[in-house]
């Protein structure tokens, strides 16, 4: 990515990137990549607050214990008001409040059921694993750690929360990638069933959509003539758009959501997985067509919708990219603020015409392309881990990208070429390959978590007061 993070700074988003960040276990040449929240099973409901209680309000006080391990109340007021924050961020319809408390309690209970099972198996996360999680994310938002550190203090967050949280979401990662992962298979007969069964639907629930995004904030306790100006902001996008002004550059002049700094993109996603206010206005609409503005709680949005497919099975033809990049591995020896110096320092040499991006691959990449100049040859989407490849499908032809984090180390990217390539019957079983097993992971990672959960010892002691 070209630009420099400068969204609003929102640290639910920041630690959805850390979870991004550490989804997967490395592979091959470091970048090829190898639920909703639960119910209660078996047990009972939780109790009904005493009135004593109501009147406390805001005392703390213990909701649930799980193994004996308890859950206290602060602990879902904490959680419960950074899934508000993310809700409203994606402009999603609010469900009710304690009902929302509910789900979120069982999330905490089944993630503790995970953790005890962590313990049980000897998992650990040390000190280093947290900070190099707490540096990439300062380093994915083009900021110093001192840096992440002031704004997380100016959003009244504090650090310690911050590294709580990283590390619980490493140790549930590691055990759920030793539970689970490692004993999805995918056959051949897996494959044949997917692609027979994708060819022969054609509902909507398969539908996917790619889609740009503006976003106007609407501050909260605006006036109306505050919001009346949004709005003309918001419908001066909509109509620059339709007059044919590049998407991305709009988005990142003007909008105020995490994804401007890629041009708005989302990326193509199922219907299931976008907000209803998205897709009902962009679901009717040709690829290039232009929506909005749309109102949600966050703002005035605005939709380009850049791509339309059933989901499930590859199209015949697809987008292929063929980029360079320069990695180097962090650790003992290069920490990641030294990896990203050395990085910015390559970039400014070839765009001053002082360096050739090439040489400077082959002489100090710590990848397999290397002794290729850093050529990764021609790539379908779906490739590369997800933060590599939404840097490089931001960046245009001859375009370098800013130095760039993912879980394999810090990369340098440069696009040579794009191309529409027609997948080979081979290229096409490779896709559906990974689409299985991400479905099977899926399925299997509900599966075993219902089971944790339902072999827990749970007692409800008082509900939960948002």
């Amino acid at each position: 990515m070209t630009d420099r993070f400068t969204a609003p700074f929102r640290p639910t988003t920041w630690l959805l990137c850390a979870s991004l960040l550490w989804a997967c276990t490395a592979q091959a040449q470091g970048l090829r990549p190898s639920g909703p929240l639960a119910s209660p099973r078996g047990s009972t409901a939780p109790l009904t607050p005493t009135p004593a209680r109501q009147q406390q309000g805001t005392a703390d006080y213990i909701v649930a214990l799980v193994n004996s391990e308890p859950i206290t109340n602060n602990e879902v007021r904490q959680r419960l008001a950074r899934v508000e924050q993310q809700i409203t961020q994606d402009g999603s319809q609010m469900p009710p409040r304690d009902q929302l408390a509910r789900q979120v309690l069982e999330q905490i209970i089944s993630e503790r059921a995970e953790r005890q099972q962590a313990a049980e198996l000897g998992i650990t996360v040390d000190e280093a694993a947290v900070t190099q999680a707490e540096q990439a994310i300062a380093a994915q938002n083009q900021l110093s750690p001192e840096e992440l550190r002031r704004r997380l203090a100016a959003e009244g967050m504090d650090i310690n929360r911050l590294r709580n949280d990283l590390r619980n979401q490493i140790l549930l990662q590691r055990v759920r990638e030793r539970q689970v992962d490692s004993r999805v298979r995918v056959t051949d007969a897996d494959i044949d069933d997917f692609m027979r069964e994708r060819q022969g639907s054609s509902t909507q629930d398969n539908l996917e959509l790619g889609l740009a995004h503006v976003l106007v904030a609407v501050p909260d306790g605006a006036s109306a003539e505050r919001i009346n100006e949004l709005q003309a902001r918001a419908q001066g996008v909509v109509d620059r758009a339709r007059a044919g002004e590049d998407f991305a550059a709009l988005a990142r002049e003007f909008s105020d959501a995490e994804e401007r700094s890629n041009g708005g993109q989302f990326g193509l996603r199922p219907v299931n997985r976008l907000p209803t206010l998205f897709v009902d206005a962009t679901r009717s609409l040709s690829v290039g067509g232009v929506a909005g503005p749309l109102r949600s709680p966050a703002g005035f949005h605005v939709l380009k919708l850049l791509e339309k497919r059933q989901a499930g099975l590859p199209g015949e033809t697809v987008t292929q990219t063929r980029a360079r990049h320069i990695l180097l591995r962090t650790g003992p020896q290069l920490s990641q603020a030294d990896a990203l110096a050395r990085l910015a320092g390559y970039r400014q040499q070839v765009a001053s015409g002082q360096g050739n991006f090439e040489a400077l691959a082959r002489e100090y990449s710590e990848d397999g392309s290397a002794s290729q100049g850093g050529d990764l040859g021609w790539a379908s989407p779906g490739q590369f881990v997800p933060e590599f490849e939404q840097a490089m499908t931001a960046l245009r032809p001859g375009e370098m990208s800013a130095p760039l984090v993912s879980r394999f180390g810090v990369h340098l990217i440069r696009v040579d070429e794009r191309r529409q390539a027609t997948l080979t019957q081979r290229e096409q079983r490779d896709m559906v390959r990974g689409l299985v097993r991400e479905k099977k992971l899926d399925e299997a990672l509900q599966a075993w978590t219902e089971d944790l959960r339902g072999r827990a010892f749970v007692e409800y002691r008082e509900a939960p007061q948002p």
